[in-house]
């Protein structure tokens, strides 16, 4: 049995990549099949995959969440919103010298006023007077992760987020999409690879450490998540072509997992709080494309139980000794599955 410790490691402050490179496809990528490394470039994914395999993305788009205001009673007030409910309703994280009561009336981005409601565990329902995704767009700011040190300016907002997105609902971009451009999907396309889409909304509670050391004890965050018929019928037709299903991300990855718990991939929608550790049996990916993950987060223990505990230890500690970029505007990885070679 694992516990919180285990995953923990080292990280050089400088390894914190603070800034997107300027060419999307141009990060490095580490290649660990087994226990082999190979050290390539994004724009080899080219190379490592093969007509047939399916490559699933997350196509959510981020929301300019953040905003700063103002209490009726002059109090400064910091929101973070976390999930549209409806066209007029959220939840939100609600930073305050003290938090609102329901019916307490906050001005945000010296624009509009939201109305809180009930509280939702950590989090306010709050009531917007006109349509949420309208007010977002207009006056909110894009959240970038706590790790990156500089506020959002209009490079971050073309670069936060993937080129397919479509869905707008999330707080955090599913990162490994951000190294696909046109031009590569387009050469993907061209090979044969087939691209499918899932939606999960990436939450604030991604960035959220393990904070217990009994793994067993861990409330995961809940994140909502749409998987397509068309989706699953791609997936099928990979599946029974001998291919590869290639999670982008690892909220590709926790959506197909989590749409696969009867044992074949369905479409449907839900919130899932699926906690991946070593010890998982995966169902459906046999490929994961990830960027390096925070010590102690279930990122590290989802690629652990992934691609090998062993494995991935070697692969960070590699990392980090040849100056690989790290988290979201870092490079990236591309495993396989360790069932591959356990069972072989």
């Amino acid at each position: 049995m694992y516990s919180l410790s285990d995953f923990d490691f080292d990280l050089p402050p400088e390894r914190i990549a603070q800034v997107p490179l300027p060419d999307r496809s141009a990060s490095r990528l580490l290649q660990l099949d087994g226990d082999r490394i190979t050290d390539r470039h994004f724009a080899d994914i080219v190379d490592q995959l093969q007509a047939g395999d399916v490559l699933v993305m997350n196509n959510t788009r981020v929301l300019k969440a953040r905003f700063f205001g103002q209490k009726e009673s002059g109090g400064q007030v910091e929101v973070l919103v976390e999930r549209v409910l409806d066209s007029r309703t959220v939840l939100a994280q609600v930073r305050a010298s003290k938090s609102p009561k329901p019916g307490t009336r906050i001005r945000l981005a010296d624009a509009f006023d939201v109305t809180t409601g009930e509280r939702a565990g950590e989090f306010f329902t709050l009531h917007f007077g006109a349509d949420v995704f309208e007010l977002i767009e207009a006056h909110g700011r894009l959240p970038l992760p706590p790790y990156i040190e500089h506020d959002a300016d209009d490079f971050d907002e073309q670069r936060y987020q993937t080129v397919y997105s479509k869905e707008p609902g999330a707080v955090a971009a599913p990162t490994a999409g951000l190294h696909f451009d046109q031009p590569l999907l387009d050469k993907l396309a061209a090979k044969g690879v087939t691209i499918a889409y899932v939606t999960l909304h990436v939450g604030a509670g991604t960035f959220q450490p393990v904070r217990v050391e009994n793994l067993a004890e861990h409330q995961m965050h809940s994140e909502w998540y749409t998987i397509p018929q068309e989706t699953v019928d791609k997936v099928a037709a990979a599946k029974a072509a001998g291919r590869d299903v290639v999670a982008v991300g690892t909220t590709s990855l926790r959506a197909l997992e989590s749409a696969s718990q009867s044992g074949e991939l369905a479409a449907g929608s839900g919130d899932t709080r699926l906690f991946i550790t070593p010890g998982y049996a995966f169902r459906t990916v046999t490929r994961l494309i990830t960027n390096f993950h925070l010590p102690k987060s279930t990122l590290m223990m989802l690629v652990s139980a992934f691609a090998g505990y062993d494995e991935i230890r070697k692969a960070y500690a590699h990392a980090i000794a040849s100056e690989y970029r790290f988290f979201s505007y870092g490079d990236a990885m591309l495993l396989t599955t360790h069932s591959r070679y356990t069972q072989a």
